[in-house]
């Protein structure tokens, strides 16, 4: 009898998370608790440096949501982070609180730029930085990004050399704020 009602409970259990996860208002919380939890579990790699690509070019122009242009070849020569994200994405989500925790690690570092890129509408971006008190301000593209990016899917992540090497390419939800990736910028940082 209780091996019964033990799968009885399961069941129970099992259609109560369907039900969250169909629900939209309780989706999306759902889906950003968890996407932390594997973000607290994913550290990004630094790619060999036999298979790092190279920017061929720094032709890009974004515009910051206080409508400042930023033209992306006045980065070149220093240590670049680029996060393209959106603030509908689970994942993007969960890992904001890490990226702005290493952005303000390096705030005052004229090294080091920091590009937090969305298609959104300015009005989303602001609300969803101040709603958060995100330190960091968020870009839009006005011109197509470098063909080495090749973004296909959101969050992706790329740490970027002086020399304009791309040293850490990830795609999905990570910690940031980890020791190994603040001394791979320290290093970058060095270098040169």
């Amino acid at each position: 009898m209780s091996k019964h009602k033990n799968i009885k409970l399961s069941n129970i259990v099992i259609l109560i998370i369907i039900a969250l996860l169909i629900i939209p208002q309780t989706r999306q919380p759902i889906q950003v608790f968890l996407q932390k939890g594997i973000a607290m579990i994913v550290k990004p790699s630094v790619i060999d440096a036999s298979e790092r690509l190279k920017l061929t070019s720094y032709d890009w122009t974004l515009q910051d949501i206080n409508g400042n242009n930023f033209d992306f070849s006045s980065a070149e020569g220093k240590v670049i982070i680029i996060n393209f994200w959106a603030t509908w994405c689970p994942p993007c989500i969960a890992e904001m609180p890490s990226l702005d925790k290493l952005y303000k690690k390096y705030t005052s570092n004229d090294d080091v730029v920091f590009l937090f890129v969305s298609n959104e509408e300015t009005e989303v971006l602001y609300e969803f930085i101040t709603h958060n008190n995100y330190a960091f301000t968020a870009y839009q593209p006005l011109t197509e990004y470098p063909q080495e990016f090749n973004v296909s899917s959101i969050p992706r992540t790329f740490i970027i050399s002086k020399t304009g090497e791309i040293v850490i390419d990830k795609s999905g939800v990570a910690d940031w704020d980890s020791e190994k990736v603040t001394a791979t910028i320290d290093e970058l940082v060095k270098a040169f």
